[in-house]
Formats: C-alpha cells, sequence, structure tokens
C-alpha cells in the first residue's frame, strides 16, 4: 500500500482534515493524496507559497522570523504551519519550506528541507518540526520530502493525542 493510501486511510480513521502549505514540495503532497480515490474529504486546501511575501500574505508567517532564521528554517515551517490551520476548516496541516539544489543557498545545503505539522486541540495548536536532508536531484528531493510529510504525520498526531510538544 503506498504512502498516500496509508495516510487517506490515517486520516480516515482519525477523522482528521487536512490542510497544506507547500514551498518546495510545491503542492506535491496534495497532489500525491488527491490521486486515492475517496480523498477528496479529507482535504480541505492546500497553499503553495514560494515567494516570502506569499508566506507573510497568506500565512501569515513574521517577516522577522524570515529574516532572524532564514526560509529554510523550522521556525518559518511552525508558522507555516499554523498560519494554515488557523486559516481552514481543517483540524491538521502539513508545511515544507526547503531548498531542492542543484546549488547550495546562505550556505544551507541543498536537499535541506525543514517540515512542520500542526494540529488542533483542545487549548492550542500543538506543532511538531523537523529538519532533514535529502539527496537526489531536484525531483527526487522534492518526491522525498513529500513522502516524508506524509509518513510522520500518524507518528506527530500519536504524540498531539498524548498531550506532547515539539
Amino acid at each position: 500500500m503506498s504512502i498516500a493510501n496509508q495516510t487517506v486511510d490515517y486520516l480516515r480513521r482519525h477523522s482528521l482534515i487536512l490542510t497544506t502549505a507547500e514551498s518546495c514540495t510545491a503542492g506535491e503532497i496534495v497532489m500525491m493524496l488527491s490521486a486515492v480515490q475517496g480523498s477528496g474529504d479529507l482535504i480541505e486546501c492546500g497553499y503553495v507559497v514560494y515567494s516570502p511575501q506569499a508566506k507573510q500574505r497568506l500565512l501569515h508567517v513574521n517577516p522577522d522570523t524570515i529574516e532572524t532564521f532564514n526560509l529554510t528554517s523550522v521556525e518559518v515551517a511552525r508558522e507555516m504551519a499554523l498560519g494554515a490551520l488557523h486559516d481552514s476548516t481543517a483540524n491538521v496541516a502539513v508545511a515544507t519550506t526547503g531548498i531542492l539544489g542543484p546549488e547550495d543557498v546562505d550556505g544551507i545545503a541543498a536537499g535541506t528541507v525543514c517540515f512542520a505539522w500542526a494540529f488542533h486541540s483542545a487549548k492550542e495548536p500543538c506543532v511538531f518540526s523537523r529538519q532533514q536532508w535529502f539527496p537526489g536531484t531536484r525531483c527526487e528531493v522534492q518526491s522525498a520530502a513529500s513522502e516524508y510529510a506524509l509518513q510522520h504525520l500518524p507518528h506527530f498526531h500519536r504524540r498531539a493525542l498524548h498531550g506532547e510538544r515539539g
């Protein structure tokens, strides 16, 4: 069973509705999920935001966060996920921001991707973030990052259910 099928099954079993905030994955996460029959009722929306201005305007990423930590940072990914979650009816958001390559940017290695998973909870949203490096071409990094984002969604959802933060 593909990671997209597994994720759709997980979303359905746990009554989760997903939104994404994708930069380097350019909508591939939503595209992967939408290929699964019946996924339409589990995807609320997907933002594809490349520029700093789009991240700020559509997802309310603070310009100071971008200036302080860089576009490729877990801090920006966290704000992207929270912004997508805040402006949608979804109860889970996944965000990606990174450098596909082939060149390094601002001292950050090509293949570096930052992720965030945000979940609604009773009190305040619960957010988890990670940075990961993937080898390969632009397309290989993009696909690997999209799969990584989906593979880790259940893990962080279970942690959120137990009241963990991270």
